[in-house]
């Protein structure tokens, strides 16, 4: 049974006891039949009830819960700090302007409370993060002890996105010690990687069942602390947009490598740690004339190149590295272009590798 309908029911019956009454104050009022004006209005008292009633009670209650739930609880304080010393304001001159001749001293009090009122929530919303700091005694200015051992820093939580489970890497990064925190797994999250494991399609599957694998690391060998989350935005069905919103409210950054989540993280002032982007951070860097022995795995697309992988998977195009396939070679770097899909290193054979192949 729904609050709606409840709030239909309980409407309907104190808007049939209104009309009633007031059909029987009507009766006597126009000396007519009292009980058939009771029995009408009280009718059309309960048909009213039963339409209305969760447009005034149920609905704007949902309504403002929805709202709150996107706003944080920073901003939440910052606005209740605010209106209590705007009213505080404004009961500090309500009391000269009531002096003032009519209609200003009846007026100009009302109109003040509401500006103070609002002036109030303005500006210290604005200035949240200054109100919070200086609540917290520091105005942002961390002593060496503070800065070098933070525990809200510590503590901060990383929310996990689902295609960085699925991907795999973050157990590993999870061990170096590199991540900060508390790594947050929303429940949703958690829904939709079963989701992925129970599809249909072989690919997919087994994609959710590796991501369940890592998941199931990450509790046991992780250092630092996973934990899962009933927290959930309502009034919003998809993963990428509850993933934004909660890192709003949480101020948290999220860990994706998920490129469009991350454009729209980016655009809402959000903070995001790409794994991608780090993966491609920590590849050696290579510079023209350097000497590095790869492996020739496979052809390239023009004649005569051959395509090697370093053990970071940078690719390396080889050029005349079609003839030492499946080999072991030494080449110079000519060439290193960075691309969208990440790092692409050009070079050509040693010159006595050359000399072997034209013998």
């Amino acid at each position: 049974m729904s609050i709606d309908f409840i709030a239909r029911i309980i409407g309907m019956i104190l808007f049939a006891i209104l009309g009633a009454y007031w059909g029987s104050l009507l009766g006597v009022s126009t000396d007519q039949t009292s009980t058939l004006y009771a029995v009408v209005l009280g009718f059309l008292g309960a048909l009213v009830g039963l339409v209305l009633t969760p447009y005034i009670s149920t609905r704007p209650v949902k309504s403002l819960k929805k709202i709150l739930g996107k706003v944080s609880a920073g901003t939440l304080i910052a606005g209740l700090v605010g209106l209590t010393v705007g009213m505080v304001m404004a009961a500090l001159v309500a009391f000269p302007l009531s002096l003032l001749p009519s209609p200003f001293g009846k007026v100009l009090p009302f109109i003040g409370a509401l500006l103070f009122g609002y002036f109030g929530v303005a500006i210290f919303i604005m200035r949240q993060d200054d109100i919070l700091k200086l609540i917290r005694g520091g105005f942002g200015r961390r002593s060496d002890d503070e800065s070098i051992d933070d525990p809200e820093k510590e503590n901060r939580p990383i929310l996990i996105d689902t295609s960085v489970v699925i991907d795999g890497r973050i157990a590993d990064i999870s061990r170096t010690g590199f991540l900060i925190g508390t790594l947050l797994i929303p429940r949703f999250v958690l829904n939709e990687l079963q989701y992925v494991a129970d599809s249909s399609d072989g690919l997919r599957r087994q994609r959710g069942r590796r991501g369940m694998e890592v998941l199931a690391s990450l509790q046991h060998d992780s250092n630092i602390p996973v934990k899962i989350s009933d927290i959930d935005v309502e009034g919003v069905d998809e993963v990428d947009d509850k993933l934004v919103i909660l890192a709003r409210q949480l101020r948290c950054p999220i860990l994706t490598n998920d490129y469009n989540l991350n454009r729209v993280a980016e655009l809402q002032g959000v903070p995001v740690l790409n794994v991608n982007e780090l993966a491609n951070a920590v590849k050696a860097v290579m510079l023209p004339g350097e000497t590095i022995h790869v492996n020739i795995i496979q052809e390239g697309k023009e004649p005569g190149q051959g395509v090697a992988y370093l053990d970071d998977g940078t690719m390396v195009v080889v050029e005349n590295g079609r003839e030492f396939l499946h080999s072991d070679v030494q080449v110079t770097v000519t060439k290193v272009l960075q691309t969208a899909a990440g790092r692409m290193i050009f070079a050509r054979l040693e010159e006595n590798q050359n000399d072997h192949s034209n013998l």
